[in-house]
């Protein structure tokens, strides 16, 4: 998998200091994360195919997925509408340099967050079953992140800091009797409540799923962490672009599948040349797979 990496952060990360950041994630992804996962990617910086979205260029369209390095919020919508002028129906996703420092984290640490769980989940439509967070009981379907549960907890490699990540025993919840004191988390950290759990979450981070006695998806923080909830509220500036809304939400699915309709008009009105890298309708899939709780698609009528 080639994870496509474009700079439109007006000057807030030179292409300079973004390589330094790659060359680190890369090495994560190839000596940290694929060791465990079995799943690899490389990220590639590429070129900007124009300061507004006004036609399809091939710059941004040569790796399976994309990653935007943005700097404000307040150009969610025209990062959106970006992407899918541009890129319509390849698997995305969004670094917001202005959250990274209103959340005291660095930028390639977030970047770092994002292409780990690009990786593992480009449609966000993974779902795994496992105890609801406040009701062992009872199963929900846990969103299928990397990173939430361990979102404040962070490394270094060449001196560039780069995210903690999950284990695949985390999502098994077998922890305590097939394989006691196996690592649920590559860092492994112990906190006050001690090692991370499976389907648990250390403190500053949270998860989501879907519970299907209330029919929604949920996300979840410990009890009183003040830390996790002022990070979910500055992220929440990011709107449709952030993963954690693309899962739950099916008024911002709606909104995303209007906004490629009309991403594929304007597109169509202009008239590109054939193999410009233009998807077809069918990618408007990746769009609707949630519609239906557990993630399967509706059928075409």
């Amino acid at each position: 998998m080639i994870i496509s990496i474009v700079n439109h952060s007006n000057g807030q990360v030179s292409d300079e200091e973004l390589q330094r950041a790659i060359r680190a994630i890369n090495r994560q992804i190839a000596e940290d994360f694929a060791p465990y996962w079995g799943m690899s990617a490389k990220l590639r910086l590429e070129g900007r195919s124009s300061a507004d979205p006004d036609k399809v260029q091939m710059a941004d369209l040569r790796g399976d997925a994309i990653i935007y390095l943005w700097d404000r919020t307040d150009e969610v919508e025209d990062a959106i509408g970006y992407h899918f002028q541009n890129a319509r129906g390849i698997p995305f996703g969004f670094v917001f340099t202005q959250i990274a420092q209103q959340v005291g984290e660095a930028w390639s640490t977030t970047l770092s967050h994002e292409a780990l769980e690009l990786l593992a989940d480009p449609e966000t439509n993974l779902l795994v079953m496992g105890p609801h967070p406040n009701d062992a009981t009872r199963d929900v379907f846990h969103w299928f992140e990397m990173c939430d549960a361990v979102q404040t907890e962070s490394y270094q490699i060449d001196n560039i800091s780069v995210s903690n990540f999950v284990l695949p025993l985390y999502f098994t919840g077998t922890r305590e009797v097939d394989e006691v004191g196996a690592r649920n988390d590559f860092l492994g950290r112990t906190t006050v409540g001690g090692p991370l759990q499976s389907f648990g979450i250390n403190p500053g981070g949270y998860i989501g799923f879907y519970d299907p006695e209330t029919g929604a998806h949920e996300t979840f923080a410990l009890s009183g962490d003040r830390a996790a909830a002022a990070r979910l509220a500055v992220k929440s500036a990011a709107k449709e672009a952030r993963r954690s809304v693309r899962y739950r939400n099916e008024a911002t699915r709606a909104k995303l599948r209007d906004k490629m309709a009309t991403a594929s008009k304007d597109s169509a009105s202009k008239k590109p040349a054939s193999g410009n890298g233009a998807a077809s309708d069918d990618s408007t899939k990746q769009y609707s797979q949630l519609a239906d709780p557990l993630g399967i698609p509706k059928k075409k009528k």
